[in-house]
């Protein structure tokens, strides 16, 4: 006893000196990692994050902005424009076919000549300066852009709200024939950018250059939200507005905190990218680091543990189900029948419960492996075990005596055993388990002895064998008794 108390006060003397070494050194750590993940925030993470998006959303938007600018110069369109605008079925096969080929949500034109708007479902309707819907067409001819990106909603598709890319369309002397381009789904981009948000773990939006978001990551939030009037990064709009050129990095005091943020001016769009991290959830990574590192010692004991107790007892279950279990069949072995049987006696003796076996083995079984072979024969035998335990009630047990013999230890006297081995003889013979049809069906003959007091197994079970071979000798695949 002595002995094992210097052990136990060697191993905690052991364990606290790891324990505090380990503290202090997660504590020194998780200093050194706060202050490097400010810096590395500030001059690294959310600059390249920035550039990275930057990159990947003008990728995003160079084909519809590359397909805006070839229908601005189109011949067909133009020639089509000049001509009179008589035939509104081939400028309408025209839009179509640019929706379906890049795979756009709209294509559309509108004309300077008649205000009509075309799309590639027709002719939507004539535009006026009255419709706020239109307003967009004449602030787009007023400012002289040669193109412009645009969020509204798309009266031709039910209002939905649509990134809207437009490009002038001029004729050949440089006169305005009207405004062309394509539209793109505006919950197709808030799933870009909740994409990139789930990638670098910060909040990501676009904002135009009165400062009203145009793309982010809530769809129902585009074309509403001004950072003008949002709390806290309102302080900082002015100077996030201005930026032209070279990006730049800020930092202002939200709701919940300070919060960082790198942006830059997309000079061929016309439209700001924000790029926001939260100070404490940047710096909550390094707690939670710490926090890991205190915990990872007890962690991984336990689990070890943990691990070497399931180990144990799921082989421990194994060695005990193999040993009481047949292996080609599961059902139970003469070991665990024999076990079974005395438990019923007990209860038998104790409290009266009577009990039967059901003792039966399959007609003309040899036939089975004479037609088909011992493998199948092997089969027949799974399936009729599998069978049988799906009839019996879970206080009952089936177990294979040997070979092609099975008995079952069932609660209730004779009458009771008599009526659930002409289920499971019904059963039997109602299933197909070779699908051999040239060869014999799968029926057994069952034999039926109710226990009586003082009795062995070895009479019980000869008592029971008697009416398996009375079954036998009465034709087969019956049922017969042994009450004697």
């Amino acid at each position: 006893m002595s002995r094992l108390s210097v052990k136990a006060k060697l191993v905690s003397a052991l364990s606290v000196i790891l324990l505090v070494a380990f503290v202090a050194t997660s504590v020194v750590n998780y200093r050194v990692s706060r202050d490097a993940v400010r810096e590395e925030l500030l001059t690294t993470g959310l600059p390249l994050t920035r550039d990275t998006i930057h990159s990947e959303l003008r990728a995003e938007l160079m084909r519809p902005l590359f397909v805006s600018s070839l229908m601005g110069t189109d011949t067909f369109l133009r020639d089509w424009a000049l001509d009179g605008e008589r035939d509104t079925q081939s400028v309408r096969k025209y839009l179509e076919e640019i929706r379906n080929r890049y795979g756009f949500f709209t294509a559309f034109f509108v004309s300077e000549g008649t205000r009509s708007y075309y799309y590639h479902g027709g002719r939507l309707k004539t535009i006026s300066r009255m419709d706020l819907h239109d307003v967009w067409y004449y602030e787009f001819v007023g400012g002289g852009r040669e193109f412009a990106l645009d969020v509204d909603s798309n009266q031709a598709a039910g209002g939905t709200l649509t990134l809207f890319i437009n490009h002038r369309v001029e004729d050949y002397r440089g006169y305005l024939l009207g405004v062309a381009g394509v539209g793109l789904n505006l919950e197709e981009f808030a799933r870009i950018i909740q994409g990139f948000q789930s990638k670098y773990h910060r909040r990501i939006t676009l904002v135009d250059e009165f400062g009203t978001v145009q793309l982010g990551p809530d769809a129902a939030r585009m074309g509403k939200d001004n950072i003008r009037t949002m709390p806290g990064i309102s302080a900082v709009a002015r100077e996030v507005l201005a930026l032209r050129g070279e990006p730049a990095n800020f930092e202002y005091v939200g709701p919940e905190g300070t919060v960082l943020l790198a942006a830059r001016h997309l000079d061929d769009i016309g439209w700001t990218l924000l790029v926001e991290q939260d100070e404490a959830s940047a710096l909550a990574v390094a707690r939670g680091n710490l926090v890991r590192t205190l915990v990872v010692g007890v962690a991984a004991w336990a689990v070890i543990l943990a691990l070497s107790v399931v180990t144990v007892n799921y082989f421990q279950r194994r060695l005990v189900h193999m040993a009481a279990t047949d292996q080609l069949t599961g059902a139970a072995n003469r070991w665990e029948f024999e076990g079974r049987f005395g438990l019923a006696v007990s209860r038998h003796a104790r409290h009266g419960e009577p009990f039967s076996l059901i003792l039966f083995d399959l007609d003309h079984f040899k036939a089975v492996n004479d037609c088909l072979g011992h493998l199948e024969g092997d089969r027949v035998l799974q399936g009729v075990a599998a069978l049988i335990r799906g009839i019996i009630r879970p206080s009952d047990l089936l177990a294979r005596w040997g070979g092609d013999e099975f008995m079952v230890l069932a609660e209730g006297g004779l009458a009771e055993g008599l009526a659930m081995a002409e289920r499971i003889r019904q059963a039997v013979a109602g299933a197909s388990f070779t699908g051999q049809a040239e060869c014999r069906a799968v029926t057994v003959s069952c034999g039926v002895a109710e226990y009586q007091p003082g009795e062995t197994l070895d009479s019980l079970t000869r008592r029971a064998d008697q009416g398996a071979y009375a079954a036998k000798e009465h034709g087969r695949d019956r049922v017969e008794a042994c009450s004697g």
